[in-house]
């Protein structure tokens, strides 16, 4: 029995529209576009259940995963969530009203920053952790590890294609 998806139909419709197409990479892209909106579907509802924002939980995430004392540089958290300094300095401040966070004096440069999660902060993040581990497993929950797996490795090789053009690029 042959499973058809959403995509399948629009890449009929699209190849008799305009057979002079190769729709192989709408066939990924689009599949991946749908996937993506129930990913942060599921996502969100995970970080709203644990009290956190999407982006309160990536920066929070960066923290938790550097380990004991959880303290980056704004750089650092720039770099690692993708956006850009100005966006970042405001986060910190609205993470740091809530609680989530402190600012404190860089030992090795004294003009420097660190921003160090509080322990409110690992709290919410972990248990946004296991809300988002539970909810992704679920999704993933038809597909074999093996399959999964293959999956993983496919996608970061995507990635890695994907990666070497800047927005705009051609």
């Amino acid at each position: 029995m042959k499973h058809e998806d959403e995509v399948d139909r629009i890449l009929q419709d699209w190849s008799t529209a305009r057979p002079d197409l190769d729709l192989a990479p709408l066939a990924v892209f689009s599949r991946m576009t749908r996937i993506t909106k129930h990913i942060d579907r599921a996502r969100v509802h995970a970080f709203e259940r644990s009290g956190l924002t999407s982006w309160e939980f990536d920066v929070l995430a960066v923290l938790r995963r550097s380990g004991a004392p959880f303290r980056q540089s704004p750089k650092v958290l720039v770099q690692q969530t993708l956006v850009s300094s100005g966006t970042m300095t405001n986060r910190i401040d609205r993470m740091e009203n809530r609680g989530l966070v402190r600012r404190l004096t860089d030992p090795n440069d004294g003009r420097g920053v660190l921003v160090e999660m509080t322990h409110q902060g690992q709290t919410l993040v972990d248990a946004a952790m296991t809300r988002l581990s539970d909810a992704e497993e679920q999704l993933l929950g038809g597909v074999p590890r093996a399959e999964r797996d293959r999956l993983a490795t496919l996608l970061r090789k995507l990635a890695l294609s994907v990666d070497r053009f800047s927005p705009g690029e051609e």
